[in-house]
């Protein structure tokens, strides 16, 4: 799961005829069915409102759980999600033999490194403990963060896949333990640093400003971590969700209520689609390689 391109913008009749031509996942003509996963943050309500005032009507349909928008997509029950990285759409097109594609950027949200006992990387003690999530993502983000803070070196220079088997234990400055997402913020009094993912960091009375390290949103590493909005192939051209992209993108209250949610995480980014996409097709074939 933060390089600039605007994307087009359609004329208001142009938008009517593709909408109507278009439809909606549930057959209501003109509807535009979104999934997302947090539906009853305020800001998806001012953005219904905003793609409203451009003439679009938009329904946000919640999910509880990341496993669901995807396979929801597919089926047709929507006309597009927005609630993953590229990485994770990856592994789902990998594991489903899916198709899903990006047709624009959101925001990324920088993995930060966090400390109770020292105010900076500098001063962790070499051969002191760090503790990173490990679910497949955070695990080897977490460690691509501390090799660029130079508390440890991986092999190869690692990669999104990275693991532990990865750590080049003799030119690492820390060792590395990995504990459920949730516990690495409640790990803090007994490790010298913890990757926390940014859903606890707030709940951990933590705030972002206090990662004494992170990982760079303008690093073109960075990009298989950008949030994105998905749409089934063959309809990365559709104006009207073009425009949904673009609605989202550059309305301030819209941006606002996402900063706001985010606890100030968020870093909006407008990537050029190809490169969402090449991503994602580099993506899925390092999955591929690795079965």
């Amino acid at each position: 799961m933060k390089l600039s391109r605007i994307l087009a913008i359609a004329a208001a009749p142009l938008l009517a005829l593709t909408m109507a031509a278009c439809g909606s996942a549930s057959g209501d003509e003109g509807t535009v069915k979104i999934g997302v996963v947090g539906a009853s943050d305020p800001y998806w309500a001012t953005y219904s409102e905003a793609a409203k005032a451009e003439g679009i009507d938009v329904e946000i349909v919640d999910f509880a759980e990341y496993t669901q928008p995807n396979p929801a997509l597919t089926e047709g029950e929507l006309d597009l999600n927005q609630f993953q990285h590229i990485i994770y759409l990856a592994r789902y097109n990998v594991a489903s033999g899916g198709d899903l594609t990006p047709i624009g950027s959101t925001a990324i949200y920088p993995l930060g490194l966090y400390s109770t006992q020292y105010d900076s990387v500098e001063d962790i003690p070499e051969g002191s403990t760090v503790a990173v999530p490990n679910d497949e993502s955070n695990l080897a983000r977490g460690l691509l963060v501390l090799q660029s803070a130079g508390l440890v070196s991986l092999k190869d220079g690692g990669s999104v896949f990275a693991t532990l088997d990865d750590l080049d234990e003799a030119k690492s400055k820390v060792k590395v333990t990995t504990l459920e997402a949730s516990l690495t913020p409640t790990s803090l009094p007994d490790v010298a640093a913890a990757i926390v993912n940014n859903d606890f960091v707030e709940d951990a009375g933590l705030k972002a400003e206090d990662a004494i390290a992170q990982d760079d949103p303008s690093d073109p590493k960075a990009i298989p971590y950008v949030n994105i909005f998905a749409a089934r192939a063959g309809e990365e051209e559709n104006e009207t969700y073009l425009k949904l992209v673009q609605i989202y993108q550059e309305t301030q209250a819209v941006q606002d209520g996402v900063q706001e949610a985010s606890g100030n995480t968020a870093e909006f980014l407008k990537v050029p689609v190809q490169d969402l996409r090449d991503s994602l097709a580099e993506v899925q074939q390092d999955i591929e390689n690795l079965d």
